[in-house]
This record gives C-alpha cells, structure tokens and sequence, in this order.
C-alpha cells in the first residue's frame, strides 16, 4: 500500500442513468464524461476502496452502507425500462465501512450502519465512468438531515485519516441543482453561484475558507441554485476531510443543458 495521502473529490454527477443513454443524450455529457475518466489517471494508483457520499441518501444519523455486494436502488423516474435493469456489480467494502464508523466515533459523531441499502444514481452513474470494470470496492456514506454545514464539515475532518488509508474520499452531487430551472433559465443563476465558489474555495487561509462556504446561504444566487442543499452538502465534506489543501477545478462547463455553469474539484 502506498503511504502518499490520496486527495478528495467533490464531483458533479449529472442526471439519472446518464452513462447508459449516451446515444439518446447526443453528446450533453461528453466533458463530464472526460472529467471523471481522467481521475484514476490523476490520481495515479487504485485506491483500496472509494467512499462516497452522494446527495441521495439522507439518514437521521450518518449513516454507512455495510453489504458486501451492494444492490441496485434505480431512484430515478422517466427514463427508458432498459435502465431499471442496468447493473454496476462493484463489491462492496464492510472492513472499511467499520472502518469509517471508528473514525467518526474517535471524533465524538455518532453513526448507524445499513446493511440493505444499494447503490444510488449518484453512486453508479459516475463510478460507471471512473471505474468501468466495477472493480475497485466502493461503499457509500449517507448525508444527515438538518443539512447542516458545519456537521458535514466536521463529519469530512472525522474522515480524513482514512485518505492515508487508501480510502478515496468523494463527494458526489451537483454545484447547480434547480431542476425547476434548468436551460437558459439556469444561465445567470449558476454562473453567479459557480463564480462565488471558485473565489471561495480559493481562499488561502484554511479556517477562512471553511467558514465561508458554510455561509454559502449567502453567496449569489445562492437558493436559485439550491432551492434544497443536499446537492452541495457532499462539497462540504470533501473539503472537510482536506481542509488545509488547496482546491483544483478538474471540471467546468459553461453550457451544460443548454445554460447552466458547473464545476467539480479536487482537493490536495
């Protein structure tokens, strides 16, 4: 095991069964695509296991997914039948998801563990990307209700032992997500929004950075474009767990369905 601390992820993970419908989505995911499959390579080795936090899964606690051969939960609506049968066969990782409960019990945050739940489309649709071969563990960590800052925070510093583990971190949501504007209409909300988190997450001074994006409730546009933040939590944790690192945008696009800005990051 290589003992170079791995860097985090706060990744945009676009919408539903996206990997599987490329023929009918005619290019609108290209750039994402190339993003995320350029991370192994950044990256530079496989990881032991890839814990990730997607903004669909909220639990009264936080909560880990404990199955050794995750199922399929298809939480999505209106697509083609075709994509209610689609499989990522990736294991599992009970070892690390115990793992993750000592981490976060050594920081004085209490947990659950889930032994049913499957992997969500935050989870599948881009780990269909990043790791085609389904081959590399995964598990998936829930986000807590309240959506509060500062306990998604704190819960990213609680895990930030395990990127010395070779446990790769990654937050998977969206830096946009009003799907009541989407298109043109998403056009001045989602640059103003996306302006202020590049300017935010580069800030120099760790503790300033960190306080700044908790307030993110007022930044521009700020619930034009998260009328609900759960899309934006998992960004929260990914800085959290490398807190005095610096931020890189590893992907940006401008006219993302036809209007809307969105970046994805990586820290250390």
């Amino acid at each position: 095991m290589s003992t170079a601390r791995l860097p985090t992820y706060f990744i945009s993970h676009g919408g539903g069964p996206w990997p599987w419908m490329k023929e009918q989505l005619g290019g609108a995911y290209d750039q994402l695509e190339a993003a995320l499959a350029r991370m192994p390579v950044d990256i530079g080795r496989t990881p032991r296991a890839v814990l990730m936090l997607s903004a669909h899964w909220e639990a009264p606690q936080f909560t880990v997914q404990t199955h050794a051969q995750p199922p399929m939960l298809y939480d999505y609506g209106g697509f083609p039948d075709f994509t209610y049968r689609i499989q990522y066969p990736a294991p599992g990782a009970p070892a690390v998801a115990a793992r993750v409960r000592e981490a976060l019990a050594a920081a004085g945050i209490a947990s659950q563990e889930d032994a049913a739940r499957g992997f969500d489309h935050g989870l599948f649709a881009p780990m269909a990307v990043i790791y085609p071969d389904a081959d590399v563990p995964v598990l998936q960590l829930s986000l807590k209700r309240g959506l509060a800052p500062d306990e998604h925070l704190a819960l990213g510093r609680a895990l930030a032992p395990l990127r010395d583990e070779d446990i790769l971190i990654v937050g998977s949501g969206l830096s946009y997500h009003n799907l009541r504007a989407f298109g043109p209409a998403a056009r001045a909300p989602s640059a103003a929004f996306d302006g202020w988190l590049e300017s935010t997450l580069a800030i120099a001074d760790a503790a300033t950075r960190s306080a700044t994006l908790a307030a993110w409730e007022q930044a521009p546009a700020a619930r034009l474009a998260h009328p609900r933040e759960e899309h934006l939590l998992p960004l929260m944790v990914a800085l959290g767990a490398a807190e005095g690192e610096a931020a890189m945008r590893v992907y940006h696009e401008r006219e993302f369905f036809g209007g809307i800005t969105v970046s994805s990051y990586r820290f250390g």
